[in-house]
């Protein structure tokens, strides 16, 4: 019997179909925008996006018509919110996560709640991204469409209120909105209260034990050609999911995705809010695992970092990557020196991730002679991200959070180079799953064990994980970077108020 995992991101959707052997049947993506109406805003056609995801899920059962999915599961973006009329349909567009508008809306939290009361309540440092911040903004900016609004969503619950006619949020993505109580394991409602935010007007959080959503509708079975029969069940936060489709589902294992962004999930056994993780601004919140809850690091710039230098500085190697039919960034990669080089990148192109979340930080080329190459300065970008990483991680292991190894996913993972990099820089084993669509596999796993495919989620992933490489670290390697990293935690210290003098 197989099973559907659809993937809502930022910027595109996937929808993919696993076998009962988990082989990987159809895999379907579109792309859609991020829409910049205003300095600081992202927004996005909430119902380009559904049209979207229908096309690729419609496409992906055409694809697999010997073996029709049984169950669906959703992987969707955080924090956006969509404002909603009785029918489910938005009123509006949808307000992303990456959206910065709200600081005001965020110092009113700080000063009303308290930074420690609020991490300690919801697992969400302050900052501008969370969900909270951007209800407050509609009520204070757009008084009118507030009081019309039937209902505010998530992607999950949005997605599930169209396709089931039910709005139900799981409590893994609820928990990264700043208005979930990790403690009670329900919406906070004094704050709610205090915020004038009805929370009947949220989705309904699905009780513990219960998954399933619904069946489908009748008028999305015909179009897309599945079954009215086909259970939809509540998934989670996108890299929750990833996290699940990677194997990380025991406290100490953890997660690396490389894409645009660079993400680590951490398993834990509890919500360890502790005064690190918070000063870390490193959000904590429930796994889409039963009974654990995940600890996310955050680098905004991640693999956009190379993108741009191949792209803005290297035209004559995606030239001959054209002529050749090779991968331009194998090509760039190809003569980069053997050991660290002697340059240090802070990779902060869209400002500072975790730790600092310094919107105002930018990024840095440093030690830049006549006799410097293309492949330096591109394996320098890797190196910079890298020391990125390890940052993060040892902020973890000072926080008391137990660290195994990493499992990595995305692009990055496809990166030989990159992987024994952060092996050696993070004195990590690094294994690279067999399935690299992590997102839409977790899902897809969450939906199998929902229709009792599995006893658990244990069993499921023991049928759906495996691994194809593992990374170890090289010591001599290690030692030296150990070095180059301590040169590098001296860069942004001493760049940051060149960066706010120009303000």
């Amino acid at each position: 019997m197989s099973v559907i995992g659809l993937d809502i991101g930022t910027t595109g959707c996937k929808a993919a179909v696993f076998s009962d052997e988990w082989h990987l049947v159809a895999s379907v993506s579109r792309e859609y925008s991020v829409l910049t109406p205003h300095p600081h805003w992202a927004e996005q056609d909430a119902e380009r996006v559904w049209q979207l995801a229908l096309e690729t899920v419609t496409q992906a059962v055409g694809q697999s018509k010997a073996d029709p999915p049984q169950a669906l599961a959703l992987s969707v973006q955080g924090e956006a919110i969509i404002p909603v009329d009785e029918t489910g349909r938005p009123i509006r567009h949808a307000i992303l996560g990456m959206d910065t508008r709200t600081t005001a809306e965020n110092d009113w939290l700080a000063e009303t709640f308290g930074p420690e009361t609020l991490f300690q309540r919801t697992g969400m440092p302050m900052h501008t991204m969370n969900t909270a911040t951007k209800l407050l903004w509609l009520r204070r900016n757009e008084s009118q469409l507030w009081r019309r609004a039937a209902r505010f969503l998530l992607y999950e619950d949005y997605f599930l209120r169209r396709l089931t006619g039910r709005a139900v949020i799981s409590h893994c993505l609820a928990s990264r909105t700043q208005m979930y109580d990790l403690g009670t394991s329900a919406w906070a409602t004094d704050l709610l209260d205090r915020c004038e935010i009805d929370p009947r007007r949220l989705a309904e959080l699905l009780p513990a034990g219960e998954s399933v959503a619904g069946t489908l509708d009748g008028a999305v079975a015909h179009q897309t050609g599945l079954s009215k029969s086909v259970l939809v069940t509540v998934g989670g936060h996108d890299q929750a999911c990833a996290a699940l489709g990677s194997g990380v589902i025991r406290p100490g294992l953890a997660m690396v995705s490389t894409g645009t962004a660079e993400v680590v999930e951490v398993a834990m056994a509890s919500p360890a809010v502790s005064p690190q993780l918070r000063e870390g601004n490193i959000s904590v919140y429930r796994h889409v695992v039963p009974g654990l809850y995940l600890a996310m690091t955050l680098n905004h710039s991640g693999g956009l970092v190379l993108r741009w230098f191949r792209d803005t500085l290297c035209q004559d190697r995606i030239a001959r990557a054209a002529q050749t039919g090779q991968d331009a960034y194998d090509l760039l990669l190809a003569d980069a020196p053997e050991g660290p080089t002697d340059l240090l990148v802070q990779p902060h192109f869209a400002g500072a991730g975790t730790p600092s979340l310094d919107t105002r930080s930018k990024g840095a080329i440093v030690g830049l002679t006549f006799a410097t190459t293309q492949a330096e300065i591109a394996k320098a970008i890797l190196e910079g991200l890298t020391f990125e990483l390890r940052g993060n991680l040892d902020l973890l292991r000072e926080a008391g959070v137990k660290l195994g190894e990493l499992h990595a996913v995305g692009g990055g993972a496809r990166c030989r180079m990159w992987l024994q990099l952060k092996a050696d820089i993070c004195r990590m084993r690094l294994c690279v799953p067999r399935v690299t669509e992590a997102a839409c596999l977790g899902a897809a796993i969450l939906a199998a064990v929902a229709v009792r495919d599995y006893p658990d989620i244990a069993e499921a992933v023991r049928a759906a994980v495996g691994f194809d490489t593992v990374v170890e670290p090289n010591l001599e390697r290690s030692r030296r970077y150990d070095g180059r990293y301590e040169s590098y935690r001296q860069l942004y210290p001493a760049l940051k108020d060149v960066y706010r003098a120009e303000d």
